[in-house]
């Protein structure tokens, strides 16, 4: 057994076709995602070429889809920072991960650009392989998600021209059954999932219905909604870590 992973740890994947292949799932489902995006951006009055560049120079549909109701809203620059932060804070935990991942080749360089390509799918694909990975992989693991989020950017915004209002209204709701799809199932199995998922609908409604509450900005409802629900989950089901069995105890 040990010998096998010591076997895992001297393999380097590197080669950018490999990568390629691996990113060709994410990126056809990143297509179907980003469909939406430019249909709701150019809906609510941007124009095709400001959804697409949206696109080219992020990778993050939570965020972007966060930030447009911010632009369209007319929100500050500080509750658009703020927002992305909280949005996206995740990300900084997955590139810590990847530092003790990648090759010890790879320069600093490349790992900025390697950052930029950060997401959920292509660091659960990364992370699942075995060994290190080389710089390489890694870019041919992102071209096909990149090609796929601008691509699917750039269809939606185009259609969004075309369709009649009903059909695109229609489809505006696509990217709220996606998220349903994520959230639902871990929800019903876990208990911790299905607490944070309630506080957070509760905070929801009360910043769209309640007066004064729901005056405040779209962006500051995420952030509050976002912490406050995390810190109820975390105190009505703390993480139990166990402790070590002591010298001689049975383990």
């Amino acid at each position: 057994m040990r010998e096998k992973e010591i076997v895992e740890e001297q393999i380097c994947h590197n080669r950018f076709t490999e990568g390629l292949k691996d990113g060709i799932p994410i990126g056809l489902g990143y297509l179907s995602v980003s469909i939406t995006f430019g249909l709701m951006a150019v809906t609510d009055g941007l124009p095709v070429w400001s959804a697409v560049l949206i696109s080219m120079t992020n990778l993050t549909s939570a965020g972007q889809f966060a930030g447009l109701a911010l632009m369209v809203g007319q929100g500050s620059l500080f509750e658009m920072a703020l927002t992305q932060l909280i949005i996206n804070l995740r990300y900084a935990l997955m590139s810590l991960s990847w530092s003790q991942k990648l090759d010890k080749k790879v320069t600093l360089l490349q790992r900025c650009l390697i950052a930029f390509g950060n997401t959920d799918e292509i660091f659960a694909v990364s992370s699942g392989q075995p060994g290190t990975l080389g710089a390489r992989y890694m870019f041919g693991l992102m071209v096909m998600p990149y090609i796929g989020w601008a691509l699917g950017t750039l269809i939606g915004a185009v259609a969004s021209t075309l369709l009649p209002a009903f059909i695109r209204s229609a489809m505006g709701i696509a990217i709220y059954g996606m998220f349903l799809a994520i959230i639902i199932p871990p929800a019903t199995e876990d208990s911790a999932i299905r607490t944070v998922l309630l506080v957070a609908i509760a905070l929801s409604c009360a910043f769209a219905f309640v007066p004064m509450l729901n005056q405040v900005g779209s962006g500051f409802v995420i952030i509050i909604c976002a912490v406050a629900a995390s810190a109820v989950g975390a105190l009505l089901h703390p993480v139990d870590e166990g402790c070590p069995a002591e010298e001689g105890e049975a383990v």
